[in-house]
């Protein structure tokens, strides 16, 4: 026992040797956030604006109304996709028929048993940019083409069903790229893996797409260009050597079900030059168009300007991308689009706070996004070896709290067990090490508290209230440590981009919760082992009362919406948001509801109660929801450093506010109480 009591300081001292060694890593990932990659670029789908411009009367008025409207809002990048048919249909370049509606139209005798494409182009420049195009894609589809002309204008026969003929992709429109290079737009491009991959072609199409200004690829599609299966990645890798030597990125479309296929691949192979986008789809801009009272519009105008602001700040996004589509509104006979809102979104309005104005204040500037260029020194890796140590001893001082003769061999173990990890596979050894040091922290700091509060009942000397702000800001800083071996053991950019995830956020919130409880159940006294199996087989034999049945449903029912709350997916109420929204705009970063408005004013309230009331330490406990919460925040790594300590900062100034404000109800209620009740009896 004396070996393992001598041993929990040199524990400490290894804990202290890791955090010491995390702050320099700490701060050049900040450099990284901080001194590369800060320019944002909203981008507009070329592709939408063409479908609405189908329902208009005049179609290319609207579309050179709208591509003048877009620079006028500071949306200064579009959206080209691999071109189609259809899509040549829509921007009026060829029209397309039906072997039946061909034959109709020319009063010419067709086999009956044909059912191919007729198209005629809409004048000789279209038919001198567009037929060698479309011959090259269905010709590399062993589809035959030949000329056909319609009162002398020129087109031609694709031998393939219209319905399949449009789905089939092609090079970008050349005639929207040079437009859109006239205008003064960055394009960016949507890359799919629709079509066999040819290397030369392929290097022929950047080539052009490189003397356009492409910068970009979005991947249009579940699978990137030059994907086969997990096994074949030859195309795979050529198809990432082409984008290096053209220099072309690749932007990352966050909150997807699922990666797309081949991407964390082909993102290593062009050095990580990816960029995190945010998709407004063409679903969250029909909300727009609803039947809404103009009061309600403006606020959903401003709940999606709020909501581009939040992107870029607090998640890294550097591409917001823009979708729309006409909507067919039947109460007012009309067909209906929301590109009007989102340009007010972005710009701004006298009434609306637009997202681009206050981006630009928060010290961003507008052009094509960038990729971060990351700052890692040589040093890291000894320092991800103290990091290593001292994230195990954490562990292990955790272990010693509950049975403090295990201390050394959780040690040793621990060292010996995270080698094998790291031999397996050094993702999963830098996250299960940030799991286990980011759940001990939190769970170590409650268990002091509880200890501290414990002795303060038993010498209650002292201010009351500085001794409970001492101690939230002690155990506060004890959760710290969690924060800085959480980013130091996983500063990668592959998480800052979200390639990869730190998994396990779920048993970061309810493991110290679960483990604090143990503890004050079974640890908190000065018990022998045998009378703490003695109390455990008690509360395990206690007969179930019907209050017991109730409680344990509403705890259930809180711990269902307290995991709700959590993660990327958490949901919120309507209420909610709206709270939400107004911390984000008045204070520029939001604290935690939960850590502000509830956590650390019970544990303050308890903190001070613990002088008088045994029963006080459950509001400790309460306060290990916040404690917990404090590491979590920096477990969201694609969110800026300073933006996370804001957060926390503004979570403890204001919880301790609110704190102080419950202590002085409880004064005052227990006073009055105190002195009416003596009266009362009387």
């Amino acid at each position: 026992m004396s070996l393992n009591k001598q041993f929990l300081r040199v524990v400490w001292w290894l804990v202290i040797l890791g955090m010491l060694a995390a702050i320099p890593v700490a701060y050049e990932r900040h450099q990284t956030e901080q001194g590369s990659g800060r320019k944002v670029e909203f981008v507009m789908d070329y592709r939408d604006l063409l479908e609405i411009s189908d329902t208009q009367a005049d179609p290319r008025k609207f579309m050179e109304d709208q591509l003048r409207l877009l620079k006028q809002n500071g949306i200064r990048s579009v959206a080209v996709y691999e071109s189609t048919l259809n899509e040549l249909r829509l921007s009026r370049r060829i029209e397309m028929f039906t072997s039946h509606e061909a034959m109709a139209l020319t009063q010419a005798p067709i086999s009956p048993n044909e059912n191919f494409s007729y198209l005629i182009f809409a004048d000789k420049e279209a038919q001198q940019r567009l037929e060698p195009l479309i011959t090259q894609t269905f010709s590399s589809l062993k589809v035959r083409t030949r000329p056909w002309s319609y009162k002398n204008q020129p087109g031609m026969i694709i031998e393939m069903a219209r319905e399949e003929a449009l789905l089939k992709t092609m090079d970008p429109d050349p005639f929207v790229l040079q437009t859109l290079k006239e205008q003064g737009y960055q394009i960016v491009v949507r890359m799919s893996n629709r079509r066999p991959f040819d290397a030369s072609a392929m290097d022929k199409l950047l080539a052009t797409l490189q003397q356009y200004g492409v910068k970009r690829f979005i991947v249009d599609g579940e699978t990137v260009p030059g994907f086969v299966n997990d096994k074949d990645m030859e195309n795979l890798d050529k198809m990432g050597e082409l984008m290096l030597k053209y220099d072309i990125g690749l932007a990352n479309i966050e909150l997807q079900k699922a990666q797309q296929r081949g991407f964390n691949r082909l993102a290593k192979t062009i050095h990580h030059n990816v960029v995190r986008l945010h998709s407004f789809t063409e679903s969250d801009g029909e909300k727009l168009t609803q039947n809404l009272t103009e009061a309600e519009l403006r606020d959903r105008i401003q709940g999606v300007s709020d909501r581009f602001v939040l992107a870029v700040k607090d998640r890294n996004i550097r591409m917001v991308f823009l979708n729309a589509r006409a909507v067919r509104n039947l109460d007012k006979g009309m067909i209906l689009h929301p590109l009007n809102s989102i340009y007010e979104a972005v710009k701004g309005s006298p009434v609306t706070e637009g997202a681009l104005p206050r981006i630009l204040d928060a010290g961003y500037v507008l052009g094509p996004a960038g990729e971060f260029t990351l700052v890692h020194s040589g040093w890291q890796s000894l320092a991800k070896g103290l990091l290593w140590i001292g994230a195990v001893a954490l562990i292990a001082l955790l272990i010693a709290y509950f049975f403090p003769e295990l201390a050394l061999a959780a040690f040793v173990l621990g060292m010996v067990g995270t080698a094998g990890l790291m031999v397996m596979s050094s993702s999963l050894f830098g996250q299960a090490l940030a799991l286990g040091a980011g759940t001990s922290a939190p769970t170590v700091a409650i268990m002091y508290a509880i200890q501290a509060a414990n002795r303060k009942r038993e010498n209650p000397t002292g201010l009351k209230l500085g001794f409970a702000l001492g101690l939230l800001l002690r155990t506060s800083a004890i959760s710290a440590i969690g924060i800085l071996f959480i980013v130091g053991l996983l500063n990668q950019i592959t998480y800052m981009l979200v390639l990869e995830q730190f998994r396990g956020v779920s048993v970061l919130h309810l493991a110290p919760i679960a483990l604090v409880a143990v503890y004050w159940l079974l640890f908190s006294q000065k018990l022998s082992y045998r009378e703490r199996i003695g109390k455990a087989r008690e509360l395990l034999s206690a007969h179930i009362s019907v209050l017991w049945v109730i409680t344990a449903a509403v705890l259930a029912a809180v711990g269902f919406y307290y995991l709700s709350r959590t993660g990327n997916e958490g949901q919120a109420s309507t209420f909610e948001r709206l709270f939400r929204s107004f911390l984000e705009n008045t204070l520029g970063v939001r604290p935690r509801t939960k850590e502000f408005l509830i956590a650390h004013p019970l544990f303050l309230l308890g903190a001070y109660l613990s002088y008088k009331y045994r029963s006080a330490v459950l509001l400790i406990l309460a306060g290990v929801i916040g404690q917990a919460s404090i590491v979590d925040t920096f477990a969201h790594l694609h969110t800026p450093l300073m933006i996370s300590s804001i957060r926390v900062v503004y979570g403890l100034a204001f919880g301790m506010v609110i704190g102080i404000a419950l202590i002085i109800v409880w004064e005052i209620v227990s006073r009055s109480w105190q002195r009416w009740v003596p009266r009362l009896n009387e």
